[in-house]
């Protein structure tokens, strides 16, 4: 007996097209549907990659430090136990500059990661609602931090200190980047260890670098900015004049180049003689004095590069180097200089982290108001009269004042990238409430002063805060010497430097 399902068995030979078959239609099988596709993985749009959950490999502990777009945690890695720092970024204080930017440093430190004066990166995560960065631990503090801590040190230290600082310079440049932000804050210790390495961080404005081309955007901070940054024109030689600046301040304790405004620090650096003659100076050796000299040459053709000051008798390892303790002079420079650094910079923290949205759209679209012309840039006859039609209360001579600070080429017009920057500055510093805000974060019980007490509470949750310090801080701030930082003071000391 045939089967009950023969007639449902399908011939599955090809019909020829030019008969049909003696038996009537045949039937045949449709091809086996595909198997459903996945649901599509989340991307996240600063990684563009599927979300990770850092939790599944690291554990992550107190927190470390706060900046305007998230926290630093330690954590754990799980599978070794080994410990890193995490930068945690909220995506929502991310633009898409912002956004930007964070891809290139991560890319950068990519790139760069095993170099030995370098922070090693080890990872880049993503999820719903943050970007984790995950680099090397280095806990042993910022480089100004460690050298006033142990008292005084001695010129073949600070060798020691330059030669790594320079070695990041040469390192970066060899592999085709430019850190365009080098200071002392961006310099850590490794560990507390006396002879601890030290390591570059913080990449956010660095750049690969493109042949042949010739960059003009102004960036940096003002006392370590190249002279040719100033006038628009510059290239990878501008961070051999930085490391130059810190080693610098690293033998006489001040800036080559300073000035109570950002106008006249600029002004120094553009006009102004390298001073290598007044105290602590003649007690500094001439090799030391040569290289900065140098490091320092305000022509970028003529500048030392890397290579050469890596090869320079005072800066090579076992080279020409006195053990004599630097100028005491020198020593107490430096500590006031860091102090004053700390406090406006975690004020500085403070009030960029209260700015919103709207007041940066506010500035572009004041730019737009004053600039009548429409011709991209803005006169000083537009601005003054910008101002006037504001009712602004600025007089003629603050307008000239900013003016002149905003027109860093010196071309008589101020664009849209020089307008943002000036008025950033000025906008964050005289704004009583920005101000006020940044003092009532110290202020914690609204007594009206801040103690040492508080400081060193606000300090610490920043990791940037010891006895000393906070010492410096008074001394500098406190004008009336009872041992409070009033709101006059602390005002005094933010505007101290306004352009």
């Amino acid at each position: 007996m045939g089967s009950c399902f023969s007639k449902y068995v399908v011939n599955t030979r090809p019909i020829s097209s030019s008969s049909e078959s003696p038996h009537g239609p045949r039937f045949y099988s449709s091809p086996p549907r595909p198997p459903p596709s996945p649901p599509p993985i989340p991307r996240g749009s600063v990684l563009e990659k599927p979300y990770v959950d850092i939790r599944m490999f690291y554990h992550l502990e107190r927190e470390l430090g706060r900046g305007q777009f998230g926290i630093t945690y330690l954590c754990t890695e799980m599978a070794t136990g080994l410990r890193y720092a995490c930068k945690s970024m909220s995506k929502r204080k991310l633009s898409k500059i912002d956004i930007e930017d964070v891809r290139r440093e991560i890319s950068i430190m990519q790139h760069l990661s095993g170099q030995p004066n370098i922070v090693e990166f080890r990872g880049a995560y993503e999820d719903r609602n943050s970007v984790h960065v995950v680099m090397e631990l280095c806990s042993g503090g910022e480089l100004f931090d460690r050298m006033t801590a142990k008292g005084s040190y001695t010129e073949r230290e600070a060798a020691r200190i330059g030669r790594q600082i320079v070695n990041v310079v040469y390192a970066c440049h060899f592999m085709g980047v430019m850190h365009r932000d080098l200071k002392p804050e961006n310099f850590l210790m490794a560990s507390r260890d006396d002879n601890a390495q030290v390591k570059a961080t913080d990449f956010g404005i660095s750049l690969f670098i493109e042949e042949g081309r010739v960059y003009r955007d102004v960036s940096g901070t003002p006392e370590y900015i190249a002279p040719e940054v100033l006038k628009r024109r510059y290239g990878k030689e501008i961070d051999v004049w930085s490391a130059g600046v810190i080693l610098y301040i690293l033998l006489s304790g001040a800036p080559p180049f300073w000035a109570d405004t950002v106008k006249g620090i600029y002004d120094a650096i553009i006009k102004e003689h390298l001073d290598l003659e007044s105290p602590p100076w003649p007690s500094i050796s001439g090799g030391a004095k040569d290289l900065i000299k140098k490091m320092l040459t305000k022509d970028p053709k003529k500048r030392i590069t890397a290579a050469g000051a890596l090869e320079h008798q005072w800066l090579k390892e076992g080279g020409e180097v006195s053990d004599k303790p630097l100028n005491s002079l020198a020593f107490l420079r430096m500590k006031q200089f860091r102090a004053m650094n700390k406090l406006k910079k975690l004020a500085l923290k403070v009030i960029a982290e209260n700015l919103v949205e709207e007041e940066l759209t506010g500035l572009r679209g004041m730019f737009l108001n004053m600039n009548t012309s429409g011709s991209g840039a803005i006169t000083h006859e537009e601005l003054k009269i910008g101002f006037a039609r504001l009712g602004s209360k600025l007089s003629e001579e603050e307008i000239a004042q900013l003016f002149a600070a905003a027109d860093i080429d010196k071309n008589g017009r101020i664009d849209y990238a020089e307008f943002v920057t000036a008025m950033m500055h000025r906008h964050r510093l005289q704004n009583e409430s920005n101000l006020y805000r940044a003092f009532v974060y110290f202020d914690t019980d609204n007594s009206g002063f801040i103690t040492r007490a508080k400081l060193r509470d606000a300090l610490a949750q920043y990791g940037m805060g010891d006895e000393a310090a906070i010492d410096e801080i008074f001394e500098e701030v406190d004008t009336d010497k009872d041992g409070r930082i009033n709101y006059e003071d602390f005002v005094a000391m933010m505007r101290k430097g306004i352009a």
